[in-house]
């Protein structure tokens, strides 16, 4: 009864069959995208245990009649998120461990009926209990945490933000957030640290380089973990982890356990998000147009000193350059120190073996 809790899960092979009319979670007009949203509008909750949640409620919803058409019925629904989410990283790890759970679950039960309530009472239970393993990673982390602390964070990490929380009240610390254009979530964590009280600067992205020498190490959150031991992060994250090796500075990753991934990207292009559109260049340019605009007077950077920036446009990116642009990198092993989980202070190697171990059923 406890395969979820000990991560010790089997993916089932084999791709999810496409969705028909007659598939199990479709026969009640059960929409797992939508439950997918509901879960994710808890603040607390991460994309994988969404996907554990809405799963759960599917088993609930479902017809099925045997173990077969509800490990189907749910690798349809996993399938359906996939599709339904530009970034399917977090959801994907969320829905291999819990269809991994439902396979390897004991058939000991007098009714399959009996069987799926349990089901769904291990899925409930896990998520609930999940969200306790940021305090269990924060307080691993704390031992890390020298008084005086002069930390560097990028962007916003519901796990990050907890265990710095959690420093605060035990040591004095000093943070440095990157503003992670260009959503610019580092703006949410430098809000939730100020409110706490803890000392904190926004730094450009750009300005990463500048200043590394002045902190101690480097500590950010994870989309996933996966089995090279490497890491799946907000864009950023792997320039990052390149100049803190440069500047011999410690790069620590925070990753749940139900973030580990079975996936093994070489580079940035093998990842799931990555498109033939990302970085591209536009097919076609109105040169005419554009050289306009270079000559334009509005757009000159010889302004002088002082004077005001309000006739000057506001020179942020278009949704459209936004969209060419990457939401999440991958950052080799080699460049991580240690990442902190639920699960124990792992090196990438251990990382990379711990997944081998979950994935093999041990």
């Amino acid at each position: 009864m406890n395969t979820l809790y000990s991560n010790s899960t089997v993916v089932p092979s084999g791709n999810a069959n496409p969705i028909n009319d007659h598939d199990d979670a479709g026969e009640r007009g059960f929409d797992v995208y939508r439950a997918y949203q509901r879960a994710l509008a808890d603040e607390d909750i991460s994309p994988p245990l969404a996907a554990i949640h809405s799963l759960t409620e599917l088993v609930t919803s479902s017809n099925a009649g045997t173990m077969f058409e509800l490990v189907r019925a749910l690798n349809d629904g996993a399938e359906t998120l996939k599709k339904r989410v530009p970034n399917p990283i977090g959801l994907t790890a969320g829905c291999e461990l819990f269809i991994g759970f439902v396979t390897l679950f004991p058939h000991e039960s007098a009714s399959f009926s009996e069987l799926k309530r349990e089901i769904v009472h291990q899925g409930k239970s896990y998520t609930s209990q999940a969200i306790k393993f940021r305090t269990k990673i924060a307080e691993l982390a704390l031992g890390f945490i020298k008084d005086d602390s002069v930390i560097l964070t990028h962007s916003y990490s519901r796990v990050v933000t907890q265990a710095l929380l959690h420093a605060h009240t035990r040591k004095r610390i000093s943070v440095y957030v990157t503003e992670a254009r260009p959503r610019g979530l580092g703006l949410k964590t430098y809000g939730l640290l100020t409110a706490a009280g803890i000392p904190c600067t926004v730094v450009l992205d750009s300005a990463v380089a500048y200043v590394m020498d002045q902190v101690d190490f480097v500590l950010v959150g994870s989309e996933a973990v996966v089995e090279s031991g490497g890491l799946i992060n907000a864009v950023g994250s792997n320039q990052m982890a390149i100049i803190a090796k440069a500047e011999n500075k410690p790069f620590y990753a925070l990753a749940e356990s139900y973030k580990f991934h079975r996936l093994f990207p070489l580079s940035q292009h093998d990842l799931p998000t990555h498109n033939s559109g990302i970085l591209s260049f536009p097919h076609s340019m109105n040169r005419s147009a554009t050289t306009q605009t270079r000559a334009s007077p509005r757009l000159t950077d010889d302004v002088p000193d002082g004077s005001a920036s309000a006739s000057l446009p506001q020179r942020t990116m278009t949704l459209e350059q936004m969209n060419r642009n990457p939401d999440v990198d991958y950052t080799r092993p080699d460049l991580i120190s240690l990442v902190f989980s639920d699960v124990g202070v792992l090196t990438p190697e251990g990382v990379s073996q711990y997944l081998v171990g979950m994935f093999a059923g041990l």
